[in-house]
């Protein structure tokens, strides 16, 4: 008897990540440790928050002691915001993070970030979403163009495979057999790019912008 076995699935999650103001002369640096630790970055935005939007931001910790002082920091000068992606990235994240409090972090999780770029327990560098519910509000706060969408799988996935994306990889592989190019991975990627029918605009990929 033939056991059904369930169709692998690849689950993607997404988490935001701050560049806070203080460590922003440092973003290449960041941006580098990020990609390297298996996370894509698939927005990112440079701008700068007003103290009435940081409140808005971090409104779930209005009240408490630190709060002024939280929005004034985060107001202080430009961040940047970014979409990070990969299997498990809100708890990958975090843990690249680090604690919250730098100065703890150094003493007992001296290679994360918090532990390099912060220095207290205010200005630690870096934020990270806690969970993937705060992950979706954060990232619509930070990015309010983006649609955040569930990965399909099963039979939307095979439906979306056949009617958006078999269509043009068919169209891409003949028209690379027909030019015969030296490089044919290079060139069929830059045809996809090209002939994309979903194509996203790309000049709006990263904005700088200042909110008064």
């Amino acid at each position: 008897m033939q056991m059904l076995m369930p169709e692998p699935q690849i689950f993607v999650e997404r988490t935001l990540a701050l560049i806070k103001p203080d460590v922003i002369d440092k973003e290449e640096e960041i941006e580098d440790i990020i990609l390297r630790s298996g996370f894509l970055i698939v927005q990112k935005r440079k701008l700068q928050l007003s103290p009435e939007q940081c409140s808005n931001f971090y409104a779930d910790q209005y009240g408490k002691v630190f709060f002024p002082n939280l929005t004034a920091y985060m107001s202080s000068g430009p961040l940047v915001a970014l979409v990070l992606a990969r299997h498990s990235a809100v708890s990958y994240w975090k843990e690249l993070l680090g604690p919250s409090n730098s100065i703890r972090a150094r003493r007992t999780h001296p290679h994360s970030l918090r532990a390099i770029y912060g220095t207290d327990d205010l200005r630690n560098g870096l934020h990270g979403s806690l969970s993937i519910s705060s992950a979706e509000r954060e990232i619509r706060f930070m990015f309010p163009e983006v649609i955040l969408e569930p990965i399909p799988t099963g039979q939307r996935a095979r439906d979306y495979l056949n009617v958006y994306v078999k269509p043009t990889l068919l169209a891409g592989l003949t028209a690379l057999c027909k030019e015969k190019p030296t490089d044919p991975m290079t060139w069929l990627a830059d045809w996809l790019i090209e002939h994309n029918p979903n194509k996203p605009r790309l000049q709006h990929y990263i904005t700088e912008e200042e909110h008064q």
